[in-house]
């Protein structure tokens, strides 16, 4: 699993993930790496980033070159080990090219390719068991929003991507909550509504697993999320971290949402 990051007032890793999607070259991955080092040195965390497939195994080693407190993961990956699955790449692949986490579930994989709760769940099975920490993404459509859907929406969510987990592998999951209506539309959720699905989703796992794996589950909020609003979301109690979409492809932006957490 990743490097120890900084914990917060919860005693619950801050996590700030960077998710490049479709974009990024292997040189231009370089120079991104290049110029964020010095920007975060000093920061208390590690930065996350799942970059491209292409680009994984030449980040890591420029990431240990430079000693950079920087993790390299994945956006993606299938359930199983090896196959006939044309285009598709498995954990093991992931971990060998020097991915250390995986994104699952994101929004865009269960909108655009159909990905249902059952596959991601098998996803995160995976994952643990070739040793890749797996950020669980989840979140409500507009229309789940508006017709109050919202809790049902996440719990179901939750319950199904999680189906069959241990607690002793839970501990190794962390949580995304990124509202579907706020990735990429310069909407976002504000600190107390966001704070609040946060609240719920670890009512969720109480009631499921314990209240202690509860509380000490990492959960990040992720949606619009800027240099600008970085700070208010991070200041909140159940909000453990930060899932970065278009604001991670700029080094500048990028270090200020993570130099905006304080210890």
């Amino acid at each position: 699993m990743p490097r120890k990051s900084a914990r917060n007032k919860q005693n619950r890793p801050v996590i700030i993930t960077g998710n490049w999607k479709m974009y990024k070259t292997i040189e231009e991955a370089a120079q991104f790496v290049e110029a964020l080092t010095p920007l975060i040195k000093q920061s208390p965390l590690s930065a996350y980033l799942s970059v491209p497939f292409t680009a994984i195994h030449s980040t890591a080693e420029l990431v240990k070159k430079l000693d950079a407190p920087i993790v390299i993961g994945a956006q993606n990956m299938h359930d199983a080990s090896e196959g006939a699955f044309t285009g598709e790449i498995a954990a093991k692949m992931l971990k060998d090219a020097g991915a250390e986490f995986v994104i699952l579930g994101h929004s865009e994989r269960r909108h655009i390719f159909h990905e249902s709760n059952s596959f991601i769940n098998r996803k995160v099975k995976k994952a643990i068991a070739e040793d890749l920490q797996p950020i669980l993404c989840i979140g409500e459509t507009l229309e789940q929003r508006e017709s109050g859907k919202v809790e049902e929406t996440l719990k179901s969510q939750l319950l199904e991507s999680l189906k069959e987990i241990s607690a002793k592998d839970l501990e190794k999951v962390v949580i995304a909550y990124e509202p579907v209506w706020a990735i990429g539309t310069g909407k976002v959720a504000n600190a107390d509504d966001a704070e609040k699905a946060h609240l719920f989703c670890r009512k969720v796992i109480a009631e499921k697993w314990s209240q202690e794996d509860a509380a000490v589950i990492p959960i990040l909020y992720g949606g619009s999320v800027k240099p600008d609003n970085a700070g208010a979301l991070l200041a909140e109690p159940d909000i453990d971290g930060l899932l970065v979409g278009g604001a991670s492809l700029s080094p500048e932006n990028f270090s200020q949402i993570i130099n905006s957490f304080k210890v």
